[in-house]
C-alpha cells in the first residue's frame, strides 16, 4: 500500500490523526458513525492544505472505523462493571461553597486550595452565614462499584454524557476509589435515578 507523504515526511494519515485528537466533537461523532465522511475529508483537506482528498477521506474512514470498535469495546467494559454495581440515594442535602473552613466533622468536605466545597444534611444551613454559594435541597446518588472501577477509563464519561444527554444538570460530581457520588437538584433525582438504574440493569 502507497501512504502519500506532506509536510515533514508525516503521511496524509498521521496529519488526519493529529487533526482529530483535539477535537472532541468530532472524534465523538465519528465514534457514533453521524458524520458526512465527503463532507468532513473537504473541511480538512483544506485545514491541512493538501490537494489528495481521496488520502485525507481514506485515512478518516479507517480512523473513523477504529475509533468506533473502540467505543464500543469501551462501553462493554463501563457497561459490564456497571451492572456489578448498586445504587443508593440520600435526599435533604445541599451543597455549601465558601472559603473558610468549616467545623463540621461529620460532613463530606472538599479541599480546593482556598475553597472548600462541602455536601452536609440540609438542617446544617442554618449555622452558615457567608458562604459563597448555597445549592439546597438536592438529591445525592452514591454508585457503589467493585475495586475494578480504578483500572476501567471511561466510566465517568459515560454517566456524565448519559445524563447530560438527558437535559440532567449535576451539581457536583465526586468519583473516588469505588464510590462515584452524584449531586442533583430534588427536581431531577427521580429521572437521574431511572437512568442510571436502565444502565445498570
Amino acid at each position: 500500500m502507497f501512504q502519500t507523504i506532506h509536510s515533514e515526511g508525516m503521511t496524509v494519515a498521521q496529519e488526519v490523526r493529529d487533526y482529530l485528537k483535539n477535537k472532541p466533537y468530532l472524534l465523538e461523532a465519528l465514534e457514533k458513525g453521524i458524520v458526512n465522511l465527503s463532507e468532513l475529508s473537504r473541511q480538512i483537506r483544506k485545514e491541512l492544505r493538501t490537494d489528495n482528498v481521496v488520502a485525507v477521506k481514506a485515512a478518516l474512514r479507517r480512523f473513523s472505523e477504529e475509533q468506533r470498535k473502540h467505543r464500543r469495546k469501551r462501553e462493554e467494559k463501563v457497561l459490564q462493571l456497571l451492572k456489578k454495581s448498586r445504587i443508593a440515594v440520600y435526599d435533604g442535602k445541599s451543597v455549601v461553597i465558601t472559603d473558610k473552613q468549616l467545623e463540621k466533622e461529620n460532613e463530606m468536605k472538599v479541599n480546593l486550595a482556598g475553597k472548600f466545597v462541602y455536601l452536609m444534611e440540609k438542617n446544617s444551613l442554618a449555622e452558615i452565614s457567608d458562604a459563597w454559594r448555597v445549592h439546597e435541597n438536592c438529591t445525592m446518588i452514591v454508585i457503589h462499584s467493585p475495586e475494578e472501577l480504578e483500572a476501567t477509563p471511561g466510566v465517568v464519561a459515560f454517566l456524565t454524557a448519559l445524563l447530560a444527554e438527558q437535559g440532567i444538570n449535576i451539581i457536583e460530581f465526586i468519583s473516588c476509589w469505588t464510590e462515584t457520588i452524584i449531586v442533583v437538584k430534588k427536581e431531577d433525582s427521580l429521572k437521574t435515578y431511572e437512568i442510571l438504574s436502565s444502565a445498570m440493569d
